[in-house]
């Protein structure tokens, strides 16, 4: 079942939209026109009562600033970008050097979670799909591209996004979804005692100011190994400078699952809640945020969000892949489909 409400009026004067999707097991998902946002998701609980696991606001007036980019659909291109510019076939482009000189997450202001996007729901599939027509040069990138993000409630209680795009020219295309986890529900305080597998053996080493060397270094030994579930906060303040230098967990890990096949990446598990959730995903790396830097600030209902309330798990090509010729590359020519699937499955 899928239910609209009005969530306001852009400072544009577009007015905004709230679907919310609903299971016969009680989980609600809650997604917006404004920004393609994943605004709330709700999960049932033993007592009859619903926990909303993701961090977000109440108005649309705080997404239109969201310096945190709770919950949002980054594009075109997700992560960093060394030097804010990268070249296709000859031609150099320019991005918003928005981070010590490098580009994160596009831009601040005209991303894609700052733009309007065309709403169709499907009652049939549950879900609703966000379409937007990005045109050429904007933010810097080559093409026009066509791009649709899709939010479907599954069954068996996972929330699945499928990203699909075509360009008109040779372009970058790197999306994901920068939704804030808390499994004992978005106001509950630290994660460092949620519970976290991730199927990888390598990670992306970086430079100061989070730009990968190019080096895929082993986990074995390391804070960054979390082939064995592992409390996140065991090692999250460790005197090691992969670590030290992002004030914690903030990195890619090269998965060790089948690149285009829809595979578990990793697990939370949040034993005080009694609450698991299996991310699966068809890309090459994940990014695992601890919240380092969340900036104190109210959340929905009042909630007061603060440093590592919650951790985010970006499916994606690595960063800086465009700048790293060893990299698989999220290069794509004109008329080549774009696509990929990430599902974040709750038990």
């Amino acid at each position: 079942m899928i239910t609209k409400k009005e969530f306001g009026v852009t400072k544009n004067g577009v007015q905004a939209h709230l679907y919310t999707m609903k299971n016969e097991n009680g989980m609600e998902a809650t997604v917006t026109d404004f920004g393609a946002i994943l605004v709330g998701l709700l999960l049932p609980d033993a007592d009859g009562g619903k926990t909303d696991v993701v961090l977000g606001y109440d108005r649309l007036e705080d997404y239109e600033e969201n310096g945190c980019f709770f919950g949002a659909v980054i594009g075109r291109s997700a992560n960093r970008i060394g030097g804010a510019s990268f070249e296709i076939d000859g031609t150099r482009y320019e991005l918003a050097a928005n981070e010590n000189g490098n580009n994160l997450h596009t831009d601040f202001d005209h991303g894609f979670h700052k733009v309007m996007w065309k709403a169709e729901t499907d009652e049939g599939a549950n879900s609703v799909k966000f379409s937007y027509v990005s045109p050429d040069g904007e933010n810097g990138f080559p093409g026009t591209v066509h791009i649709s993000v899709t939010y479907t409630l599954l069954p068996d209680n996972g929330i699945q996004i499928t990203y699909d795009g075509v360009s008109d020219k040779k372009t970058l295309l790197n999306l994901t979804n920068h939704s804030y986890f808390n499994l004992s529900g978005h106001d509950a305080g630290s994660i460092e005692d949620e519970i976290l597998t991730i199927n990888a053996s390598g990670f992306t080493e970086i430079l100061p100011g989070a730009i990968p060397t190019g080096r895929i270094l082993p986990v074995e030994g390391t804070p960054m190994d979390f082939r064995r579930a592992k409390r996140i906060g065991d090692e999250i303040n460790a005197d090691w400078e992969q670590l030290t230098m992002v004030q914690g967990y903030d990195h890619n890990w090269a998965l060790d699952t089948e690149f285009g096949k829809l595979e578990k990446i990793a697990q939370v598990e949040d034993p005080k809640a009694g609450r698991v959730m299996e991310v699966y995903s068809d890309l090459p790396g994940v990014q695992f945020y601890a919240g380092n830097c969340i900036t104190p600030q109210k959340g929905k209902g009042g909630a007061s969000y603060d440093k590592r309330c919650a951790l985010c798990l970006e499916t994606q090509y690595f960063p800086n892949s465009i700048n790293t010729p060893g990299f698989r590359q999220p290069v794509f020519d004109a008329g080549q489909p774009y696509h990929t699937t990430t599902v974040y499955k709750f038990r």
